[in-house]
């Protein structure tokens, strides 16, 4: 028998700002209540989230009509290119997606970044439930996609949207992803 694992990826839908804190704007609860709408037909056993508020919120209307808690997990945050305000900050996260060892003062390296997405991945997939959401953020969910396909790149995290979902699917250990949302 052929299992198939679907993990559900989610980038956060349009947010005031990028502080633990920012709240969706007034298009991004709309884009929460579209994503809802988007997922009505299909099932979900488990939604787990980044902390960071704009995440919560972006899955919150679908948890609610699902009846289904939001897990928060910390390993699903964005991460942390430097703690210094880079002028050139656009420039040094092209850098991290060509040298994924590369790590700026205070911050994480891609590779760093990736491995705490991928064991979050990992544990899901071998977890019993069959359909489950993660919502996060663009830089680390490209991360996680790059890790399944090393062509994902800067300019493809570039083409992410707010919202964004990828459809990840583990069949028989081989791990596929397509883009769901337009």
């Amino acid at each position: 028998m052929v299992l198939l694992k679907k993990i559900f990826i989610i980038r956060h839908c349009e947010a005031h700002g990028q502080s633990f804190e920012a709240q969706l704007t007034d298009r991004g609860i709309k884009q929460a209540f579209d994503l809802s709408e988007f997922f009505s037909n299909i099932r979900i056993d488990r939604i787990i989230s980044s902390p960071y508020e704009r995440a919560i919120q972006s899955v919150q209307p679908l948890a609610k009509r699902l009846k289904i808690e939001i897990e928060i997990n910390h390993q699903l945050t964005e991460r942390i290119l430097s703690n210094k305000n880079l002028s050139d900050w656009f420039e040094k996260l092209r850098e991290t997606f060509v040298d994924i060892d590369l790590k700026l003062e205070g911050g994480e390296s891609s590779q760093e970044a990736m491995k705490r997405i991928v064991e979050v991945a990992e544990e899901i997939f071998n977890d019993v439930t069959q359909n489950t959401i993660i919502v996060t953020h663009g830089n680390i969910m490209s991360l996680l996609l790059k890790y399944f396909n090393n062509d994902f790149g800067f300019d493809d995290w570039k083409n992410l949207s707010n919202p964004d979902v990828f459809l990840l699917k583990n069949e028989s250990n081989q791990v596929t992803y397509e883009r769901l949302w337009k």
